[in-house]
């Protein structure tokens, strides 16, 4: 099987926020892949000692190590106990109540020889290549429908609108402190002898797509597959160098982190 992946964060001054791994096999059959996304916090108080980065790698390797070698777990239990446990690592001086506690949008994906599983939290997304070369993304659109609200307001009340809205019924969710936004998850499986590829991307890269129109899902799993994800996100970066500003296409930033992890299929596993 074919298995690529690249990283880049928005700025070079900054540290990436975005996780990525692959595991193979996973207890001995199959493979698991693991994207996440660190949410951005306001540069004031998070109510936590600890920052983004160190909550995405220790969420991203305990996924990865439960979705690989606990297979009688399901995504939406590996998630609800890797939060568990990175909860529990916080110290006493760290509010995991507070809006701000560092948190993660999640694609995990786990296969074997007869089923692809995934879970997706929110807007990180995930492609599923068919053996028909039809492309669905797997998509938690819940912060997409709350967007159009944000931007009717005045610029500087629409980031406090959305995090009024985050982990909150009627809003949308992201792993954060609490083990039960598992069962948020968007969910499903699909045979494994009818997919062909996999795509787990964070949403600096599906910008490519969703933000500035260059092309649809399917075009984008295709540049994906042809040029690789280091290509495709160097893509993403001249569209947004050619506005810088957000003047034709609005984004919260002029550069986000942008992840890409392509898996092919080559026959049965």
């Amino acid at each position: 099987m074919r298995i690529e992946m690249a990283s880049e964060p928005g700025s070079p001054q900054v540290p990436n926020e975005d996780y990525a791994s692959v595991a193979l096999p996973a207890a001995g059959r199959g493979g698991t892949l693991v994207v996440l996304d660190g949410v951005t916090p306001p540069p004031d108080d998070t109510g936590c000692a600890h920052d983004v980065p160190w909550y995405v790698a220790r969420l991203g390797g305990t996924l990865l190590e439960l979705s690989g070698s606990r297979r009688d777990m399901t995504l939406g239990e590996c998630l609800a106990s890797a939060i568990g446990r990175i909860a529990s690592s916080h110290g006493p001086g760290c509010d995991l109540s507070h809006s701000r506690t560092p948190q993660a949008t999640v694609v995990l994906v786990r296969w074997d020889d007869s089923a692809v599983e995934h879970l997706v939290l929110s807007d990180s997304a995930l492609l599923v290549e068919g053996t028909d070369g039809s492309v669905t993304p797997v998509l938690d659109s819940r912060l997409d429908g709350l967007r159009p609200a944000a931007r009717a307001l005045p610029p500087a009340e629409r980031a406090a609108y959305l995090e009024s809205l985050r982990n909150a019924e009627g809003g949308f969710f992201t792993a954060a402190a609490d083990p039960a936004v598992a069962g948020r998850a968007v969910v499903g499986s699909a045979p494994r002898e009818r997919v062909r590829a996999l795509a787990a991307l964070s949403d600096g890269v599906t910008r490519w797509t969703d933000t500035f129109r260059l092309g649809d899902w399917t075009a984008l799993m295709a540049v994906l597959r042809k040029e690789g994800p280091r290509s495709l996100i160097g893509r993403v970066r001249t569209a947004e160098s050619a506005d810088r500003a957000g003047a034709a296409f609005p984004r919260g930033k002029a550069h986000d982190d942008a992840t890409a992890v392509l898996v092919e299929f080559q026959g049965v596993l």
